[in-house]
């Protein structure tokens, strides 16, 4: 499953920058997987921190195949011992059970979460122990499928910008300025900051 955009999101931030516009038409539609399911995704970003993202695969398909499902009662069924067998440090494993126990007991509404506006999303996602700001919008895009997701604590996103734009800085004004150009599709933008700081640019000059 792939983050859903379509004609509609692509011509708006075409009409509103031209230089994005050339990088749209060239690169065409991105798929990004995303994950169906918020409780295995708030796991997997905390698998996901401070390691690779090689590393967090493995991890993450270690605990598919040793667990029948990851979901919250096999998680505490498991243990920490067990979790933190998996690869991952005592304390993430220990935030995992934590995680898995709060949603079980309705200290953490899943449900809640997903109908809350961005801003009220994030707020919650952050109580969640080893759940960062930048953690909660990534889980918003990718997850949520939120669309104005514009993540100031991305550096890839600063850097796709600045590569755009040639910019040699992006402070929080400049990169506000952006935000409201692309919104409420920042998202969608995003996907193709990402791309532009990956070096698409490049082999487009190729």
């Amino acid at each position: 499953m792939y983050f859903k955009y379509d004609e509609k999101e692509i011509n708006y931030l075409k009409s509103r920058d031209k230089k994005l516009a050339k990088v749209i038409e060239k690169v065409g539609f991105i798929k990004r997987k995303v994950d169906k399911d918020l409780f295995s995704s708030v796991v997997h970003h905390i698998i996901g921190q401070q390691i690779s993202s090689k590393a967090q695969k493995t991890i993450w398909d270690r605990m598919e195949n040793n667990l029948k499902k990851v979901n919250a009662e096999y998680i505490i069924k498991a243990g920490v011992d067990k979790i933190q067998s998996l690869g991952m440090t005592k304390r993430k494993a220990e935030y995992i059970i934590e995680f898995s126990e709060n949603v079980i007991n309705k200290k953490i509404n899943l449900s809640k979460i997903k109908k809350m506006s961005d801003e009220d999303a994030i707020n919650e996602l952050v109580k969640i122990k080893g759940i960062g700001v930048w953690t909660a919008e990534m889980i918003l895009l990718f997850c949520l499928q939120r669309p104005s997701i514009f993540s100031y604590g991305d550096l890839a996103i600063k850097k796709g910008l600045m590569i755009l734009y040639k910019k040699n800085s992006m402070d929080k004004a400049l990169f506000e300025k952006y935000r409201k150009k692309f919104s409420p599709y920042c998202s969608i933008a995003s996907l193709y900051l990402w791309a532009i700081a990956g070096g698409v640019l490049i082999k487009m000059n190729d």
